[in-house]
């Protein structure tokens, strides 16, 4: 039966993240897309704290958590096999200043496998890096549909990491994510004659930038008990700055945009980026600083803080520059925890359930139009039982509601529901016989 729950999750969340754009942001025009979240459901909802692992979930945020936890209810030589996979559904109300609209997509996040091995633990999986998909008007001082700018694509990041516990209770770890993807944008200008009368032939500029690129998560994580049931955890990562490649094609189209608003090349000129130095660029990954603690009692509640800062200020694309837009240091802080009634009931199935909560707030590191882009979200999940007590598998289910940007300055408002869904699967492996 958990096979088969696995396979119909994994072909549902397939269909539908590839048939629509992995993100319905207007934002996601800027840079290499909006930056995805580098986590499990679990983590999400609670704020996105990714301080807290344990010994039946992937944490994705940390690499030196790859070690795993002991399962007291398995023996102290047992550290399950973690696999996961994930994905969500967002829906979006924008607002300006003169008017409104709705958005949606839907997306896979993450596919991943964790394996502890001795001192040792081996994670690896899949999951977006950034996503891009948009489709915006602007009209000019009569009214006018004056450009129309349409964008798709963004990064996939494939990551293998390797964690090492020093000793009891402190565990180091490290992670190599292996970015790469596409992302294509067009313009189109419409002309219009003396009397406002639009022009047979528009001019449309297409982009796309064919990326990839190599860098490292290093991670530090530390529990310890400090009283009969109160346990402290610490985590801390480091991303260092590393660089993208992008393979750049740019044309230049006469259209014709027929009744049903579709666009028919006439005629089409390839831009010979080569001689404008443009044909290869290197973009700039920012560094990224993350801190976090928190305290609880195993396997029954946890409450915990986060920082995270990103020096947003060192990206850079030189093949796009917007006068209007500039990248300020990013940061984020979140709170969270959880709360289980009791975690090995063996009636009472609600006991098991885990119950999650957060919120954070976040400066993105983009500015347009001197306005700082913000964003703030409140979350709640809940972790269900699957098959049997001893396997502790479950399936996990969250809800964030939050806001995105502002409508001053001529930009835009989004006011967001996310609704997350995970497996979350675990199994023992190299266990000691203790019997002949």
């Amino acid at each position: 039966m958990l096979k088969k729950l696995v396979v119909v999750f994994i072909a549902v969340i397939a269909c539908h993240g590839y048939s629509q754009e992995g993100n319905a942001s207007p934002y996601s025009f800027y840079g290499i897309g909006s930056l995805k979240f580098k986590g499990t459901v679990e983590n999400r909802s609670m704020g996105g704290l990714g301080v807290y692992a344990d010994s039946v979930h992937v944490n994705l945020r940390n690499p030196a958590t790859f070690t795993g936890n002991n399962l007291e209810l398995w023996g102290n030589e047992s550290r399950p096999v973690k696999f996961t996979v994930g994905g969500s559904y967002s829906n979006i109300n924008l607002k300006s200043e003169s008017s409104t609209d709705k958005a949606s997509s839907t997306t896979f996040d993450y596919l991943a496998l964790n394996v502890p091995i001795g001192k040792f633990g081996v994670g690896f999986g899949l999951l977006p890096y950034t996503a891009v998909g948009y489709r915006l008007e602007s009209l000019n001082d009569n009214g006018e549909l004056e450009n129309r700018f349409k964008g798709e694509g963004g990064l996939n990041m494939a990551f293998l990491g390797l964690g090492y516990q020093i000793t009891k209770g402190l565990s180091i770890g490290v992670d190599a994510h292996y970015n790469f993807g596409n992302i294509q944008n067009s313009v189109i200008e419409f002309q219009y004659d003396e009397q406002d009368i639009p022009l047979q032939y528009q001019t449309r500029e297409n982009n796309r930038s064919d990326l990839s690129g190599l860098n490292f998560n290093l991670g530090l994580y530390f529990r310890s008990m400090f009283s009969e049931k109160l346990e402290f955890v610490s985590s801390a990562t480091f991303t260092p700055k590393s660089n993208l490649t992008s393979q750049n094609e740019r044309s230049f189209s006469t259209i014709f945009v027929n009744s049903n608003d579709n666009e028919i090349v006439v005629n089409r000129i390839e831009t010979d980026l080569e001689a404008l130095g443009l044909l290869e660029t290197k973009l700039t990954l920012p560094s990224k600083f993350s801190f976090g603690a928190g305290i609880g009692e195993p396997r029954k509640w946890f409450f915990g803080a986060e920082y995270t800062s990103q020096k947003i200020s060192e990206f850079s694309n030189p093949l796009y520059a917007g006068g209007a837009t500039a990248y300020e240091d990013a940061s984020l802080i979140s709170v969270g925890g959880f709360y289980i009634p009791q975690y090995s009931a063996f009636n009472g199935f609600l006991k098991r359930w885990v119950y999650r909560a957060g919120m954070r707030y976040e400066k993105t590191g983009l500015r347009i139009n001197d306005e700082s882009i913000k964003e703030f979200g409140i979350s709640f999940g809940v972790g269900l039982p699957v098959g049997e007590i001893t396997s502790f598998s479950n399936a996990n289910i969250g809800v964030e509601i939050g806001q995105r940007g502002t409508t001053s300055n001529n930009l835009i408002e989004e006011n967001f529901i996310n609704v997350q869904l995970s497996l979350s699967l675990n199994d023992r492996w190299f266990m000691k016989r203790k019997y002949n």
